[in-house]
């Protein structure tokens, strides 16, 4: 690990004077699930790192009567036992199913939603884009990704909470790069799929730091996740599928499906909501929506088994969120 000077501010201005307009100087240190091993394997090398832990005012989780905020360093464990969940309960079920009690206890929301791709590529000095693309097409390409691979990125977004934070329409609060500044964006356009190795895998810049989450209240919505994971360990998912649905008269009026685990970025299935929306949600509706959503897949040479997870994965979302049983093996 390189040598690094440690920074702990107490206050979200002294956050944004601690960090660099060039990319790679600082890096931002929240739970260090993740960046701790990136350093110690020298594929980040900052030369100050910046530690949001003494920030309180990143650490609460406030209602209104709009909203819900909810602090970058809230801990995933705090965010699933708070009350507020029960109203969320996509989010609840994406943190519950991470096998980790570490992760749960250390791991922040903004440290989460944050994390770099687990493409072994990458993790082994081979660039985001693993080669422009080339080591990804003729290697061992099993976990990537199946939308929105054409480009040079063939990575999988890594985030388990983001597609659930997706569904529920949440917002990010992103503070910089001067003192003042502040940014409100919806989480889907947060994420971006880089061109060059220039970018990064979201649109922040290296002055600024994401400070909140917000949700808006659910307003009668039902949401839930379901992942397909190979067993019931810590690994990361194959695919998972996070639902949010209005439901009136048995009918759904509004639906935002998103997928993780297929694409660089969490993938919204436009498709998918189509083929649900005047619909009821049943075993049909639910099968037909899950196969709508896989209709524009692109599996890479050894990743096509994921087409039909990402299917199971969308079906079982809707269905769990409806209440209703999520059935066999398909």
């Amino acid at each position: 690990m390189k040598a690094f000077e440690y920074a702990s501010p107490r206050t979200e201005r002294e956050v944004l004077e601690l960090l660099s307009a060039d990319r790679g100087h600082t890096e931002i240190l929240a739970g260090g699930t993740d960046l701790i091993g990136l350093m110690k394997k020298m594929i980040v090398k900052p030369d100050r790192v910046v530690s949001l832990n003494r920030v309180d005012s990143l650490k609460t989780i406030d209602a209104n009567s709009t909203a819900v905020h909810v602090g970058a360093m809230v801990t995933l464990e705090d965010l699933a036992d708070n009350p507020i969940c029960e109203f969320y309960p996509a989010i609840r079920q994406a943190i519950g199913e991470m096998a980790s009690q570490q992760l749960r206890a250390q791991g922040t929301v903004g440290g989460e939603l944050c994390q770099r791709p687990r493409c072994w590529f990458f993790r082994d000095k081979r660039g985001l884009l693993a080669e422009r693309g080339r080591a990804v097409e003729e290697g061992d390409n099993r976990f990537h990704a199946i939308f929105g691979n054409r480009g040079l990125a063939k990575f999988s977004a890594p985030s388990r909470l983001a597609p659930a934070l997706i569904a529920l329409d949440a917002r990010v609060r992103i503070l910089g790069p001067n003192p003042g500044d502040e940014t409100l964006m919806p989480l889907e356009v947060f994420y971006r799929t880089p061109k060059s190795e220039r970018e990064r895998e979201h649109t922040l810049e290296p002055n600024q730091f994401v400070s909140q989450v917000i949700l808006p209240h659910p307003e009668g919505r039902v949401s839930a996740s379901y992942e397909v994971r190979h067993g019931m360990g810590p690994e990361y998912p194959l695919v998972a599928a996070a639902a949010s649905v209005l439901v009136t008269g048995g009918i759904v009026r509004e639906a935002r499906i998103a997928l993780g685990q297929v694409a660089p970025t969490p993938w919204i299935s436009r498709e998918a909501i189509d083929a649900i929306v005047g619909l009821p949600i049943n075993y049909e509706t639910a099968e037909a929506a899950g196969q709508a959503a896989v209709s524009v897949a692109s599996p890479l040479s050894h990743n096509e088994y994921k087409v039909q997870l990402a299917k199971v994965a969308v079906k079982r979302a809707l269905l769990k969120a409806a209440g209703l049983e999520t059935g066999g093996l398909s």
